[in-house]
């Protein structure tokens, strides 16, 4: 990969950016192992921040009200 481009160094950056706030998130949540399909999902999103995929509720994001 050619990284003096300036576009692969932008690619880059969003990729990182976007890996950082998900392990961020994922710590301040007290996951006990890094979720590696949401990790995915973050990347995904940020190079392609239009296509918003929904596939419901993480187990994390449930509780008594919405558990169904």
């Amino acid at each position: 990969m050619e990284m003096d481009n300036p576009a692969n160094e932008q690619r880059r950056q969003v990729i990182t950016s976007a890996l950082n706030e998900e392990i961020d998130r994922q710590a301040h949540s007290g996951a006990p192992r890094l979720d590696v399909e949401a990790l995915a999902e973050a990347v995904e999103h940020a190079l392609e921040p239009g296509q918003e995929v929904s596939e419901g509720k993480r187990p994390s994001e449930l509780n008594a009200t919405n558990d169904d």
